[in-house]
């Protein structure tokens, strides 16, 4: 877990380790989201650019009796 400092203006860096891990660029939009007691940040990305996002991801699994 990362430590940010809030700025008199209220503007907090996202620490390097974690844009280059989600990919994140400068002027890029972002959704900020206020849940229970934590605040969020969620990127604005377009569906298109999410293609290959779950490349390799296991799909197997057992399904039930009554199910297809």
């Amino acid at each position: 877990m990362e430590t940010v400092t809030i700025s008199p203006k209220f503007q907090v860096v996202i620490p390097q380790r974690i844009r280059e891990a989600m990919g994140l660029r400068s002027g890029e939009k972002a959704k900020v989201v206020s849940f229970r007691n934590r605040i969020e940040i969620i990127p604005m990305r377009e569906v298109r650019n999410l293609r290959g996002y779950l490349k390799g991801i296991d799909t197997s699994f057992e399904r039930d009796g009554d199910r297809l």
